[in-house]
């Protein structure tokens, strides 16, 4: 064996160790940031770096869960994870659901849990490349595991992007109706919660079309969920 062959070999190894190291002590890092999101709220977001940078601005307060009304918790439950208490994070349903509509058409549908929009909206970017989905995954079993169902939604409510640059119910309570997130109607929440499939295109105000129609249904649902047993512990 040739020097240069062995001082290759002698780099490679080293370049080895420091990559194990780096790796470790990240994975290290975001167990540690994971545990400390359980009781404190994220400096920032990637998808709020990327509304500053778009120029979009960034409105957003943080808010406990005590003063945020039962009806805006009723609401998101109501419109985009009804079996949020129910479930680990995943809806393998309507995960089969959705793509077998999207291996059929040109229209995309989501299932994404309200725990795996949370693991996306404050851990990782916006996008769809199977790489982000498997952090996306990783990331909702372990606020799942650490967390728990009341933190999830107190922070899904927080991070949520709810219209250009507004991020946040209580941001989105006093841009539209210049009141505090816990004062929120039925119909007031509702009509939030419906523009969080695309909130720059389905505008709160102007009240389109979309958020009218999504709106009115989000109430019967809300009507009907919000004797489950379940969703109630949710919303105290």
């Amino acid at each position: 064996m040739t020097t240069t062959t062995k001082n290759n070999k002698g780099l490679l190894a080293r370049i080895w160790r420091v990559t194990k190291r780096v790796f470790l002590i990240l994975f290290i890092l975001q167990f540690v940031y994971i545990f400390l999101l359980k009781w404190i709220n994220p400096p920032i977001t990637l998808t709020e770096i990327g509304s500053l940078l778009e120029g979009d601005g960034l409105h957003r307060t943080y808010v406990g869960m005590k003063d945020i009304s039962p009806n805006a918790k009723l609401a998101v439950i109501s419109t985009e994870d009804q079996l949020f208490p129910d479930h680990d994070g995943f809806d393998f349903k309507n995960i089969e659901k959705a793509m077998k509509h999207n291996q059929k058409s040109k229209s995309l549908h989501g299932a994404s849990t309200i725990s795996q929009q949370v693991a996306k909206n404050v851990f990782l970017w916006q996008g769809r490349s199977w790489f982000r989905k498997g952090l996306e995954v990783y990331f909702t079993f372990m606020i799942e595991l650490v967390w728990g169902k009341k933190r999830i939604l107190e922070m899904y409510l927080n991070v949520a992007e709810m219209g250009k640059g507004i991020y946040g119910i209580e941001a989105a309570a006093r841009t539209y109706y210049h009141i505090p997130a816990k004062d929120l109607t039925p119909l007031e929440a509702a009509r939030i919660a419906a523009c969080l499939p695309n909130p720059k295109v389905f505008t709160v105000k102007p009240l389109s079309a979309h958020v009218a129609n999504r709106s009115a249904w989000a109430l019967g649902q809300m009507s009907h969920l919000g004797e489950d047993p379940d969703i109630q512990k949710l919303l105290q």
